[in-house]
């Protein structure tokens, strides 16, 4: 079984290297793996430049051209999810 967690994100290049780093620890059963989805909803802080240095097969980054608010970053991030599971983690901790 997979779990997929969607990480929307904007304006957070405070907080997102630590939820990222508690997300990918976090305890899961045995038998599942994860994925990070995390869509940058057009952050204007150098948060996406932070996100850019990610090199993490488990973490998928995602840009939006225009900010288009939780929501919008949600449904992003629910179209590129493949976990049997969905869980959403806001990125501001």
């Amino acid at each position: 079984m997979k779990i997929s967690i969607v990480i929307p994100v904007y304006n957070e290049k405070d907080t997102i290297e630590k939820i990222l780093d508690i997300v990918k620890s976090a305890p899961l059963p045995d038998g599942c793996d994860r994925e990070l989805i995390v869509v940058d909803d057009k952050s204007t802080d150098g948060t996406l430049e932070v996100l850019q240095k990610i090199k993490d097969p488990l973490i998928k980054i995602f840009t939006h051209e225009k900010n288009t608010g939780k929501g919008g970053a949600l449904h992003t991030g629910y179209e590129q999810c493949t976990g049997d599971i969905i869980i959403v983690q806001d990125a501001d901790l």
